[in-house]
């Protein structure tokens, strides 16, 4: 665990945000195999190459971001299918757009994995009787799927989405609709994230909260104004830091 500003960690949260993509589990290897899928389906269907799909995808891809900025949408991975297809000159295919999505999600969720201790941090925070929000991008639909194909469902009090607050973090909309729905002023607010400009300066900059870095590999340590206040790799580590500031709290530290 790193630590940046002690100062801003002597107090127990009365409540924690946190991230979900990259952050309680790895995204980047669920999404590369559910891209996987898709590669092989349109090799054998299409009998386009490998190579081409991928740059044809990524090409799609920026298009779709570029026309919705950062918004929810996107992150649809239907608009990015069906631009991949016009792409290759076919027109719009709504059954083989569906079944591409169909086939990255699938594949996806096959490769969900939670990083080690994510569920047992999650678990402290309840025992504790600290309030819990999840502050996400994307639709609510995949998110909330993806809560439940790992069995998180039951750990939060609210979740808030980009889809409700029309755009992405880090708008202050996600940051201030979290607090709305906590009914809560506190000042005693973490927020957990992976991204040094979404998650770490986006918080703080919206509610002054105590901003902690889930560091994993291609993703850097915040600097300068995204600087986090701590950074951790393991979620044992946080949960050290979280039974040490609640111990003060209730006079054992």
């Amino acid at each position: 665990m790193q630590i940046f500003n002690q100062g801003r960690l002597e107090d127990k949260p009365d409540i924690i945000l946190i991230d979900l993509d990259d952050t309680l589990y790895d995204y980047e290897t669920a999404h590369s195999e559910g891209l996987e899928g898709v590669k092989k389906k349109v090799e054998l269907s299409l009998s386009i190459d490998q190579d081409i799909l991928e740059e044809t995808f990524s090409k799609a891809r920026y298009e779709t971001k570029t026309r919705l900025g950062e918004t929810a949408s996107s992150h649809s991975r239907i608009l990015y299918f069906q631009r991949m297809i016009e792409l290759f000159g076919l027109g719009t295919q709504i059954d083989l757009t569906l079944d591409l999505e169909q086939t990255y999600w699938r594949n996806f969720f096959l490769k969900m994995l939670l990083f080690e201790d994510a569920c047992e941090f999650l678990e402290d925070v309840k025992l504790l009787d600290i309030k819990l929000c999840l502050i996400t991008d994307l639709t609510a639909h995949i998110q909330y799927r993806k809560l439940i194909h790992l069995g998180l469902e039951r750990y939060f009090d609210f979740i808030v989405t980009s889809e409700e607050t029309g755009a992405d973090k880090p708008h202050k909309a996600n940051f201030l609709l979290a607090m709305a729905k906590l009914e809560n002023s506190s000042n005693h607010v973490w927020m957990i994230g992976d991204d040094p400009i979404k998650d770490i300066k986006g918080s703080r900059e919206a509610i002054s909260s105590v901003a902690i870095q889930k560091i994993h590999r291609g993703k850097a340590l915040g600097i300068g104004d995204a600087r986090p206040d701590a950074a951790f790799k393991n979620f044992s580590e946080i949960r050290q830091l979280l039974h040490e500031v609640a111990g003060k709290k209730e006079g054992y530290g």
